[in-house]
């Protein structure tokens, strides 16, 4: 007769990250409270939201003001006081003053009333580090007018079941033998490649730790200035994932049945041995990396493989959206107003204006495309936008600028014909004002449309299309635009719709910004025949930033990628120009309007590219001279 197996203890384990609102704590608590509530009634009995909930983990230099810090504990009192009846154990994050002008990014463990401990973190992030104080504090600390323990070394038994033991934050150096469920509650951005990676790295180090990994993440409510943050929580436990919230879902709830873990702490150590986990995680992740390695690489910011591509682009394309639709939320816009010139940046962001209505619930007469018809304006440019706009369901308005700028080079001197700068440019501020004052009578906020090759090389007027309200494609480069563009229009012949015709052939027209009279009505200035070629610059621009390569070493590897398709001297030419354009032009960019972050490659001053605006290219070109003497 067999003996009977012995159940395994069982407990439910939650994360959740409720839409918060940005430094509004008493809306904050209101939210947590009403999540805890939902996630009781699912039955979970441990739940985490991510780090700094009360307060948003994007506050910045406010992190320093007293008076957010003390909205801050009233606010955990509050919420304390709220949750009393729910018996469930929680983790909430919040800034706290540890002590005189010690500020620490801290999680308190609240259950039925009562505050157990507060954890504080002591390995932060870098942007972090600017606001808090990495401490290990071992005394314990008062708190909301309690006296509570100190959770040093991070973990902290279930109190109704203390056979389970929870690590706050993942620190796989430190691991207890006892601890059976680590939170990981974080507040990182979302960019592309990130849903697929995340995965592979949370089941991996459930794996070796032999822990259940929960982890919880930011959501839509913080800060969309220069990132965006996905709420993509997951449960993994013993390498295997247990849940998963869609990035960007309404409801991320996520809750699973974990047991007492059965890997002993040798076990562990025998895992780890000579093993790095950052290493390990990108070797795991390889099949889902944005820039696998392939015999040859012309476009680095997309993935080889084509259904991973597809992915990507319409990952990139729901990251514009959701940042778009909550800034214009917070801003309380009625309307996203946009100038409409036909071409692919312009699609692109007209696409996304569309998505980010309909995520909003708004009507998609809300956005209002402008066509500014001017000197170099086409026929076929100028009924691409009127037909897409039509499609899409917008409004659509039209704006001769012919008068208003004639008028202008008149007032300023100029004879209006010379095709020069000043006539150029002239244009392009004009229908910057148009915008701005349309949006200004429909209360709305204008969507800009420059994408990161133009920042790169600063092919924008300065206060011209150079100048938004908030920048769409900032992070996108012009090839992934293309991309994501061919993407949208595949699938929305698939569903039967009515752009598919019209994206190809706004795919297939020139890229030009249209500024020159057009010659026998066809574009007349065409962008890669004066600025180069946008797969180089691209390419140039990914080497530049993302890997910090020397020109050197991004010439050797154009020559081996783009063999057959540029010669050497091509290559070398258009690289020049790239280095010289990157560092004269960063003042556009040290004053950039608010875009999010989609490939993880930015130029904005706050975030992506520190960069002075009067630094001096020489060393960089000196290089280039070097390799052209070589060369002959």
């Amino acid at each position: 007769m067999s003996k009977k197996t012995e159940e395994k203890p069982t407990l439910r384990v939650g994360a959740v990250s409720p839409k918060i609102r940005l430094g509004d704590v008493d809306h904050n608590v209101k939210v947590c409270v009403d999540a805890a509530k939902r996630a009781a009634e699912n039955g979970v009995r441990v739940l985490a939201f991510p780090e700094l909930t009360l307060t948003g983990a994007t506050c910045c230099d406010m992190f320093r003001h007293p008076t957010l810090i003390q909205a801050a504990e009233t606010g955990l009192s509050d919420f304390v006081k709220a949750t009393e009846e729910i018996d469930m154990m929680i983790f909430v994050g919040l800034p706290c003053e540890l002590y005189s002008d010690v500020i620490c990014n801290c999680t308190a463990a609240v259950y039925k009333g009562d505050i157990l401990g507060v954890s504080v973190k002591n390995e932060l992030m870098y942007e972090q580090s600017k606001y808090f104080s990495a401490i290990n504090y071992s005394k314990d600390l008062k708190i909301c007018g309690k006296t509570v323990e100190s959770l040093f070394d991070d973990t902290i038994a279930v109190p109704f079941d203390e056979r389970f033991t929870v690590q706050i934050g993942l620190y796989c150096d430190h691991i207890d033998d006892e601890t059976n469920i680590i939170f990981d509650h974080k507040a990182h951005s979302y960019v592309i490649g990130d849903r697929e990676f995340d995965k592979v790295r949370t089941c991996f180090t459930s794996k070796i730790t032999g822990c259940t990994l929960v982890k919880v993440n930011a959501g839509i409510g913080e800060s969309t200035t220069d990132y965006v943050y996905a709420a993509h929580n997951l449960i993994a436990s013993e390498g295997k994932m247990l849940a998963e919230a869609e990035p960007f879902a309404d409801d991320n709830l996520v809750f699973a049945d974990v047991c007492i873990k059965q890997i002993d702490g040798e076990e562990i150590l025998r895992e780890l041995e000579g093993i790095s986990l950052d290493t390990h995680q990108k070797e795991e992740a390889t099949a889902v990396n944005k820039n696998p390695i392939c015999d040859k690489r012309t476009d680095m910011f997309l993935s080889c493989d084509e259904e991973k591509r597809t992915v990507e682009c319409l990952d990139a394309f729901e990251i514009q959206a959701q940042a778009l639709a909550a800034r214009i939320e917070r801003s309380y816009s009625k309307t996203m107003v946009i100038g409409v010139s036909g071409g692919l940046d312009s699609t692109l962001a007209l696409l996304v204006c569309a998505r980010s209505a309909d995520i909003l619930g708004m009507d998609r007469k809300s956005v209002i495309g402008v066509t500014m018809p001017c000197f170099g304006t086409t026929k076929r440019t100028r009924s691409n936008a009127e037909k897409l706009s039509e499609a899409l369901g917008i409004t659509f308005r039209t704006v001769d600028i012919k008068a208003s700028v004639t008028q202008h080079l008149k007032d300023i001197g100029h004879d209006g014909v010379t095709p020069d700068v000043t006539f150029e440019n002239a244009q392009a501020r004009e229908r910057t004002q148009v915008i701005m004052d349309i949006a200004n009578m429909t209360g709305g906020l204008v969507v800009g449309t420059g994408d990161l090759s133009e920042l790169a090389l600063g092919w924008a007027t300065y206060n011209g299309d150079h100048m938004s309200m908030y920048a769409v494609n900032a992070s996108v480069p012009k090839t992934m635009v293309r991309s994501i563009v061919s993407v949208y229009s595949l699938r929305d012949r698939e569903e039967g719709g009515s752009c598919q015709e019209i994206l190809d052939d706004i795919l297939a027209t020139p890229v030009s910004p249209e500024l020159l009279p057009p010659k026998d009505g066809e574009i007349a200035q065409c962008t890669e025949a004066i600025v180069g070629p946008y797969e180089l610059h691209d390419y140039f621009l990914y080497y530049m930033l993302a890997e910090e390569r020397s020109p050197r070493r991004i010439y050797e590897n154009a020559k081996y990628d783009f063999e057959g398709v540029y010669d050497n001297k091509t290559i070398l030419g258009w690289l020049r120009v790239f280095v010289r354009r990157f560092f004269s032009q960063q003042f556009k960019r040290s004053c950039m309007p608010d875009g999010p972050s989609v490939t993880g490659i930015s130029v904005s001053p706050r975030c992506g590219l520190a960069m002075p605006s009067d630094m001096s290219a020489a060393v960089w070109l000196k290089e280039l001279d070097r390799i052209e003497e070589e060369e002959k």
